[in-house]
């Protein structure tokens, strides 16, 4: 698996001959993006790599569609370049992408093609923020993703999501090959300490449970309302149990990355 980190949650994830994007953010930075209720944030750093060097793709993973730190302006044009999107029910229904699939937690989908082994996507629970905050947030989704003959995945991507019960449960016993971890802390000053995404202490945890051979961690740069960075998560993580610091993989950003 060779994996080239762009920039904040975009990843391209090349594999068993599949090309997959994970949540397209390709804008240039110094803009600032309102995220609904006055909040914003303004995008500090723009992609590694750009969509035009990217090329075409066979799967977008796109945890969730209405923040732009997830699904920006051209992230949001380049998935025409993608054979599927696969992410919310609700996402699916806005994109207008002629093959996004939208899957409920739990729910899974087929990769299917000749010549290459068929992958399948399993929806993982997310929750974007605190509780009772969904109506305001919206959904989002992990996912899971599992080669023909296999029998546990060999790709985890987390999405956006804060740890809580329901992540602890898919988590437990995982043990996927390689798993994607969105971190960041994201906060706002209008919504004070509440958090929107995992911080590293969190991911600790999770990683615990999960138990991954190697872990890449994401969505830690590039905006202003991450507010736990890579030099910070990087510090939490280096003081971590053995077990979790050695899974640990700080992937250079536009480089692509032989992890396994």
């Amino acid at each position: 698996m060779r994996i080239t980190r762009i920039g904040g949650p975009t990843v391209l994830i090349e594999w068993m001959g599949w090309r997959i994007l994970t949540d397209p953010t390709f804008d240039a930075p110094g803009r600032t993006y309102s995220f609904g209720l006055g909040t914003s944030s303004r995008k500090t750093a723009g992609p590694a790599i750009q969509l035009d060097e990217v090329g075409d793709v066979d799967i977008v993973l796109l945890s969730h569609h209405q923040h732009a730190d997830n699904l920006d302006d051209a992230g949001r044009a380049g998935l025409s370049r993608a054979s599927t999107v696969v992410t919310t029910v609700a996402g699916a229904k806005a994109l207008g992408h002629p093959h996004a699939r939208g899957l409920e937690s739990g729910a899974k989908t087929l990769m299917i093609d000749s010549g290459r082994p068929t992958i399948t996507v399993v929806a993982t629970p997310c929750r974007h923020g605190p509780p009772l905050t969904r109506p305001i947030v919206g959904p989002a989704t992990g996912f899971a993703l599992t080669l023909e003959g296999a029998d546990r995945p060999g790709l985890w991507v987390t999405g956006d999501t804060v740890l809580y019960g329901g992540l602890r449960r898919a988590a437990a016993g995982l043990e996927p090959d390689v798993a994607i971890v969105n971190i960041g802390a994201v906060k706002f000053p209008l919504t004070g300490p509440l958090a929107y995404t995992m911080d590293a202490a969190a991911a600790v945890e999770l990683i615990e449970l999960a138990a991954p051979g190697i872990v890449v961690p994401a969505h830690v740069e590039g905006w202003s309302h991450f507010t736990e960075q890579e030099e910070a998560a990087a510090a939490v993580f280096a003081g971590a149990p053995a077990a979790v610091r050695e899974r640990i993989r700080w992937l250079p950003l536009g480089d692509p990355v032989d992890v396994m």
